[in-house]
Order: C-alpha cells, then sequence, then structure tokens
C-alpha cells in the first residue's frame, strides 16, 4: 500500500545525473556546460579532464555519474553516448556582510547552482548509398581548374588629395 512508481521521465535510451549544491556561480558553471553539449561522452571527459576552470572536476564527476548510470541502470552502450543536456539552474544563496564605514554594512551574496547531464545513447552508422568519388573523375576536375585562367581584379589608382579653396587658407 505504498506509493505508485513515478512514470519515466527520459526516453529508454537516455539517463541523467543531477549534481546539486555546486559551490560556484551558475553563470560561470554555464560556461562549463556549454563546453560540452552534444559532444560524445568520450570527448566530453576529456575536455573537462584537460580545461583549466576549477569547477569543471564537479561537472566531470556528475558526467561520470550519468554515464555509469546509463550503463547499469539503463543498459546502455558506454562507447555510443552523447551529451544531449547540460542544463545549469540556480540554488541556495549564502548571504553575508561586509563591514562598511558609520556603522553600515554591504552584502555579500555567495550563490551555490546545479547542473544537470542528460546522456543518450545514439548509434552512428554510415550511409550506404553515397560512395567516394573515382580517383578519375576528380583528377578531370582539377586539370580543368588549372587550365581557365585565374582572374585578377582591377588595378586602382590611388585616390587623389583634393586641395583646399585659396580663400580657406588665409582665414585661418
Amino acid at each position: 500500500m505504498g506509493k505508485p512508481a513515478r512514470a519515466r521521465v527520459l526516453k529508454d535510451n537516455q539517463a541523467r545525473a543531477v549534481g546539486t549544491m555546486i559551490r560556484v556561480s551558475p553563470r560561470k558553471l554555464n560556461l562549463v556546460a556549454q563546453s560540452i553539449r552534444g559532444k560524445k561522452a568520450e570527448a566530453a571527459l576529456n575536455t573537462l579532464t584537460f580545461s583549466r576552470k576549477r569547477i569543471a572536476h564537479n561537472v566531470k564527476k556528475v558526467l561520470q555519474s550519468a554515464i555509469a548510470n546509463a550503463e547499469n541502470n539503463h543498459d546502455l552502450d558506454v562507447d555510443d553516448l552523447v551529451v544531449t543536456e547540460a542544463s545549469v539552474g540556480k540554488n541556495l544563496v549564502m548571504k553575508r556582510f561586509h563591514a562598511r564605514a558609520r556603522g553600515r554594512g554591504a552584502p555579500i551574496h555567495k550563490p551555490f547552482s546545479q547542473i544537470t547531464i542528460v546522456v543518450e545513447e545514439k548509434r552512428e552508422e554510415k550511409p550506404a548509398g553515397k560512395e567516394a568519388p573515382k580517383k578519375a573523375e576528380a583528377k578531370s576536375e582539377t586539370k580543368s581548374q588549372a587550365k581557365a585562367p585565374a582572374k585578377r581584379p582591377a588595378a586602382r589608382k590611388p585616390a587623389q588629395k583634393k586641395s583646399a579653396p585659396k580663400g580657406a587658407k588665409e582665414k585661418a
């Protein structure tokens, strides 16, 4: 007599992980998230590993968690995973103050943020209909291009200075 199971929000070929209470502003975290959106999971891990941003280490942990969820919970192939979504949101804001002149205080906001990473399994299939052009065709195209004379732009004459009227020099 418990609650019914909540319906799955994601598709069957997707998995996600959420990192909360990350101690950085959402604006800075979004710069790192932007660098991995749309990339393959392996390339995204490499990008985060060699990123110079401090917070990239935390984002890498969340991405590794999403990959592990895909592999263990949803039986997806790790080699075909692509980061489809990396969304950033606001979280808690610690409010502090800085003592100022005449007994006043200036507010200091220390923001936290959260990141949600969704990975999706996308299989890459090579199109069967397209083939590489034959070598003979490629050579004939380059020869015809080489025979045609290159068009050069017409040479321009340098602009001539206009002389000031005679009366203007005398007044100055």
